[in-house]
């Protein structure tokens, strides 16, 4: 009984050891904020959030929101696997103003940090009349 009990330790301390040394799935984004500048009300602006996979397991999104019906996110929902690369891309339609706005998208995976908030920014103006 001894034995199946110290075998049973052993095998479980061996599998605790073994997965806290793989690396999960993580992002690392090239920016976790965009800023619009001056765009004009009414005419979508779109913005191209680029990541990479840099853990060991694959990176699965399984979701991503805006903060509101004017920011709209589309995101690749295929699993990346190590070292590759994905994209999120944000579109903004502004249909109050002129004012600044600042919206984010939450996007929701299976990363070591499994909710991460990205950022745009800007400033909407009236159309010029020509």
């Amino acid at each position: 009984m001894k034995k199946i009990l110290v075998l049973f330790a052993f095998v479980l301390g061996f599998g605790i050891v073994a997965n806290a040394q793989s690396k999960p799935a993580e992002f690392k984004f090239e920016a976790e904020t965009h800023d619009f500048g001056k765009i004009v009300m009414g005419k979508p602006v779109t913005y191209d959030f680029k990541y990479t996979n840099v853990g060991e397991e694959p990176l699965i999104i399984t979701k991503a929101e805006g903060s509101c019906g004017c920011t709209v996110p589309k995101y690749t929902i295929t699993p990346l696997k190590k070292g590759e690369t994905g994209v999120i891309s944000v579109t903004f339609n502004a249909a109050a103003g002129p004012s600044t706005f600042s919206k984010t998208v939450t996007v929701t995976s299976n990363a070591k940090t499994p909710v991460k908030v990205l950022y745009i920014k800007g400033e909407t103006v009236a159309a010029t009349s020509k």
